[in-house]
């Protein structure tokens, strides 16, 4: 036998699933160990103290008066005894045929007393008023075997074994109840949940993070609140501030409602979160996140409980109705027939059991512990079915909180809330905090605010190339209000930053002219708004999808620069939002960086102003360039990675265009050239990384012509043509095949940057070094051996590069190029150290030095 304890560790859970328990498990789980207790009870009872005594039913031969039975029959006659002061009636059997087995003495005084029939009555008289009882003859091992018998043959089932089946059934019950805390795919879902539940509501953030912005938003609303004594019990501070229109997503601000009967907290005493709390605060809102998302997929939990609360009515269905039937069975008087009157000499016995009155009370008052529990089962089918349990909505807490944006949740992760519901209400309130973004965010400002000082944000401010204070925030939670503290600040630069949020505080940096949004689609207030719409100048959006970009950035009206880098294929150009363009009617620079197979036509809408667009594709086939033809006042045009074969006939109708950049593109033959003599104001043309071969002698008619890149291509010779563009100062035909340099190079007198590097130049012409303005010349990786004297004739030369070709020594007259110094010549060491050393002291010279001696 097992004890209590062992039998009740069946239904022991942890404590803290204690709260999924709601009070009708509870209850059922008492009546369980009551019902437990009933078993063990019976059961002990049975085993100590169990037991049938039975006697015979004697014959009796007294009655002289008995009729023969017809019926082959015994005779029954009634012999009354009188013991002492109580008298008793008794009945008994008689038979008229002698036993046919007794003992040998029996069997003398049966004889006796059938021979002796005139004695008889005066006899038996006699033996009744001395004995206390009727004999039976049977000795004791006779009894004992007769009562085990009879307590197999003549006791109903259910009194031998009403205990074990008690606490068969009660155990189903403890097993079916618990059941779902302990099945593999339910338990590990339950005890994840218990254990963020118990951190939700235990959390510092929950208290001191909520009372501190409960108090912020009610010191900013203390002067719209009047009368405060006859304040309804929730007052709202949320402002009516705004979009400018419909289509521009600001920020609404809203503030948090606060009880006016309750005495507010003081900022002081909470404004301060500790780290430590923050970072277990904001790892709660992941886990919450992620436990959501995996519980939210399915209803096993909820299926599981339901399926072991309709086992558990079904087996009190099937209990009440056994049972019942085998109540009046229990019986303190049998009748038994063992059939061994062979072995004991009588056909029948009465039989007495002495645990009946027990049992049979023990049985009632189970039946009536069974009915409670069915009569609850009952009620948690009526719970279950009564209203959608997989679905839990949070409208009580939003309501009562400023955390409007509580989602409302379903499946496991619903029915585990309304579980909870029953135990206390205030777990799914704190919970709820957890899973809105808005509290999330608040935290995360919180801690970012406490991380990013304004010490910590000015030790990372840096100058970039244009000297101007630049601060680069990457992969934060959040802006720090800090930033906006830094009043200098020239450029910003959030990347990665997906809670991006622009406050009012920024109207102090007076200085901000430039912003750059790196996958960071900011929102802004509405103050914020104006102020960027009058100070902003240049935007740089960088972003994945469309999505990402600020609705309110075509909404600046004084933005003058605009880079878009991100996905804009012509499937989404509806989506771009470029129509809004339309409002950035001081745009000068449209930068787009995409994989476009079309101008968008929208971007006319900015033709009037732009004077510059730039298009980086990715590699996509740029087909459609009509719009460019309403953009007549562009003055700079780069198409870059277009994979463009020919140049685009749209170009020409730019009369304004002053520089064009085809860079990247698989252009073979510039033919289309001579179309560019209607582009009078075109001063640099840029042709290089494509495929041209040759360079047609119309290039002549560019007569404007300032700058000339053709490097990484596959050109072979320069023809005579490009050497009559008399206004040339830079020439960049690097990277090709060219073999010769023409003599007429010395044509170009204006010529201050000639770049020939990677060619196959072995010699150079005189004539070369009669552009005496040359100040960059390019001449590596080459096969040149031998630089001739006349370089001395450059006097403005501050670049030479000669590195990479067959020289076996440097002109000493090198150092008659007065601004040439050594860090601008580049060339091989042991070529410089052949110098003279008066050359490599000239060459050394700092450029500093003389203008330090006169001062």
């Amino acid at each position: 036998m097992f004890t209590l304890a062992e039998v009740a560790s069946l239904s022991d859970i942890q404590p803290t699933y204690r709260i999924l328990k709601p009070w009708w498990d509870v209850f059922m789980d008492y009546l369980a160990v009551v019902m437990l207790m009933v078993a063990i009870f019976a059961g002990t009872m049975q085993l100590t103290k169990d037991q049938v005594v039975c006697l015979p039913v004697l014959q009796s031969t007294v009655n002289s008066k008995v009729q023969p039975d017809t019926s082959g029959k015994a005779d029954f006659t009634t012999v009354e005894t009188t013991t002492g002061q109580e008298e008793a009636s008794m009945r008994t059997v008689s038979f008229r045929s002698a036993p046919t087995v007794t003992p040998d003495i029996l069997l003398s005084r049966a004889t006796s007393s059938q021979y002796q029939p005139t004695e008889s009555g005066q006899e038996l008289k006699k033996e009744q008023k001395d004995s206390s009882g009727r004999k039976t003859n049977l000795d004791f091992q006779q009894y004992v075997f007769i009562n085990q018998m009879c307590y197999h043959l003549a006791l109903p089932w259910y009194s031998k074994y009403f205990p074990y089946l008690v606490l068969i059934h009660t155990i189903i019950l403890i097993v079916s109840s618990n059941f779902w805390f302990k099945y593999p795919k339910t338990c590990s879902k339950i005890e994840h949940f218990v254990s963020i539940l118990g951190k939700c509501f235990e959390s510092p953030w929950t208290t001191k993070a909520l009372s501190e912005t409960a108090c912020e938003d009610s010191e900013e609303n203390k002067q719209r609140l009047t009368g405060a004594q006859s304040l309804p019990k929730y007052v709202s501070t949320s402002s009516d501030e705004g979009s400018p229109s419909a289509s521009t997503p600001m920020i609404t601000k809203s503030g948090f409602k606060f009880s006016a009967d309750k005495p507010m907290i003081e900022i002081p005493s909470v404004t301060i979160l500790d780290k430590k709390d923050g970072e277990q605060a904001k790892a709660l809102f992941e886990k919450v996140r992620k436990f959501r998302a995996h519980v939210e997929d399915s209803d096993l939990i909820y299926k599981l409980y339901v399926g072991q609360t309709v086992i558990k009515t079904v087996k009190f269905i099937f209990i009440l109705c056994y049972t019942a039937n085998f109540v009046n069975t229990i019986s303190f008087e049998h009748i038994c027939n063992p059939k061994v009157e062979h072995l004991i000499g009588y056909t029948q016995f009465e039989c007495t059991h002495n645990m009946a009155y027990m049992l049979k009370k023990l049985l009632i008052s189970y039946i009536s512990l069974i009915c409670v529990y069915g009569f609850i089962c009952l009620y948690t089918l009526f719970w279950l079915f009564r209203i959608p349990l997989k679905e839990y909505s949070f409208e009580k807490v939003r309501e009562e909180s400023s955390f409007s944006d509580i989602p409302d949740v379903k499946n496991d992760f619903a029915f585990l809330l309304h579980m909870v519901d029953q135990y206390d209400q205030l777990y799914s309130k704190r919970f709820g905090v957890f899973l809105s973004e808005v509290s999330e965010n608040k935290l995360r400002g919180i801690s970012l605010n406490h991380e990013w000082t304004y010490e910590k944000l000015r030790q990372h401010v840096s100058r970039n190339a244009q000297d101007k204070q630049e601060l680069h925030l990457f992969m934060l939670s959040g802006v720090p209000d800090a930033v906006f503290d830094l009043t200098d600040l020239d450029v910003l630069k959030l990347e990665l930053i997906p809670e991006a949020k622009i406050t009012a505080k920024i109207s102090q940096m007076t200085n901000l002219q430039e912003l750059h949004l790196y996958h960071c689609p900011a929102k802004v207030e509405q103050t914020a708004f104006s102020f960027l719409r009058d100070h902003l100048r240049c935007l740089h959006v960088k972003f994945t999808d469309v999505a990402e970009i600020p609705a309110w950035v075509y909404l600046l009206k004084t933005l003058r620069e605009l880079y878009l880098i991100g996905n804009l294929n012509s499937e989404n150009n509806k989506m771009i939002g470029l129509e809004s363009l339309r409002e950035l009617r001081h745009l000068k620079i449209l930068h787009v960086k995409s994989n476009l197979t079309k101008i968008p036509p929208n971007i006319t809408d900015v033709a009037p102003h732009l004077t510059k667009l730039v298009i980086h594709n990715d590699g996509t086939k740029l087909v459609v360039l009509n719009s460019l033809k309403k953009m007549t006042n562009v003055a700079e045009l780069e198409l870059q990675n277009c994979e463009l074969e020919r140049i685009p006939h749209a170009i020409f109708s730019l009369s304004n265009l002053q520089e064009l950049d085809l860079k990247s593109n698989s252009i073979r033959t510039i033919e289309e050239i001579i179309s560019f003599q209607h582009l009078k104001r075109l001063t640099c043309l840029k042709l290089w990384h494509n495929k041209i071969v040759s360079i047609p002698s119309s290039i002549t008619h560019i007569k404007n012509l300032e700058s000339l890149y053709l490097s990484n291509n596959k050109l072979e010779t320069l023809p005579a043509a490009v050497f009559s563009l008399q206004k040339l100062r830079c020439l960049d035909v690097s990277y090709n095949s060219i073999a010769v340099i023409p003599v007429e190079i010395g044509l170009l007198q204006n010529l201050q940057h000639f770049h020939i590097t990677g060619n196959k130049v072995d010699i150079l012409p005189k004539q070369l070094f009669k552009c005496v303005k040359l100040r960059t010349l390019s001449l590596g990786q080459n096969c040149i051996t031998s630089i001739p004297d006349k370089v001395s004739q450059l006097l403005q030369l501050t670049y030479l590069e000669l590195k990479g070709n067959c020289l076996d020594r440097l002109p000493a007259t090198l150092g008659q190029c007065q601004l040439l110094r050594k860090s601008g010549l580049i060339v091989e060491d042991h070529l410089f150290d052949a110098l003279p050393s008066e050359v490599k002291e000239v060459l050394n010279q700092d450029t500093s030095i003389p203008f330090a001696n006169g001062i």
